[in-house]
């Protein structure tokens, strides 16, 4: 073990029981700035302080503190390939470390599992529902946001052999899927992102259409009003023909 994780782990485990009375570690031995290997092999022996300690302690609110800080490498690791998905880092590295303390809570030794085995999963799956949670612009059902992905993966794989605009019934023949679930798919893909009514149209040449999607849009129709107007106007006319032929049969009776 390198000299800064024995420094760290000698300040992590006092022999006072009050841990305000420990000194705080020099900068080398800081968590945050362990090396990845260092906090690896330093993780085991925390992790299994944290388990010996009350929860709600001083010292078990330390040891898990400095569990944390150890491991942002690890979040860091794992956030790298999220990273140029259109989310910003700070979100993604947030999420991540929420995946990492429900890792640190959920480590049990009777598993005899590598805390980065278990915590790898846990970081990716937070990551991965805050892309789910936030990238659709249009709210589906996870059943739907999954077919997507294999949709996607099929069509890539039909392309590559050469088949040009697959239809719903090649790809579910690929994805092994009913062809009604493949289309439901597919109209289900146009609500994962949106595009702004001020994009242009197209950038191409004199002869190409220009414009925004804005311009494609319908608008009121002046001869709409109109005919509203004219609507409403008969409406008006049948009603005081029927009053004024009710009128007229009273004042006939009473005559």
């Amino acid at each position: 073990m390198s000299e800064s994780a024995t420094t760290a782990a000698t300040a992590a485990f006092p022999t006072s029981a009050r841990v305000c009375a420990v000194p705080a570690p020099t900068a080398s031995a800081r968590p945050e700035r362990m090396a990845p290997a260092d906090a690896r092999q330093l993780s085991k022996t925390f992790l299994l302080r944290l388990r010996a300690l009350d929860e709600g302690t001083d010292e078990y609110q330390y040891v898990r503190n400095t569990l944390i800080e150890m491991n942002l490498s690890l979040v860091r690791y794992v956030a790298r390939r999220f990273t140029r998905r259109g989310q910003p880092v700070d979100d993604i590295l947030q999420v991540g470390t929420i995946g990492l303390i429900k890792a640190i809570d959920r480590w049990r030794p009777s598993r005899n599992v590598e805390f980065t085995t278990l915590a790898v999963p846990y970081i990716q799956g937070e990551i991965k529902r805050l892309f789910r949670d936030t990238t659709w612009a249009v709210r589906v059902p996870r059943r739907l946001q999954e077919m997507r992905i294999e949709i996607a993966r099929a069509r890539e794989q039909l392309e590559t052999e050469g088949v040009q605009e697959p239809s719903a019934a090649q790809l579910a023949g690929r994805i092994g899927a009913d062809e009604g679930e493949v289309t439901e798919g597919l109209v289900a893909c146009n609500g994962y992102d949106s595009d702004s009514l001020d994009r242009p149209l197209q950038a191409g040449g004199p002869s190409e259409r220009t414009g925004f999607i804005s311009e494609l849009l319908g608008s009121d129709d002046p001869a709409l009003a109109l005919a509203e107007n004219v609507q409403a106007q008969m409406h008006v006319s049948r009603l005081l023909a029927r009053l004024c032929g009710s009128l007229r049969e009273k004042l006939l009776a009473e005559a």
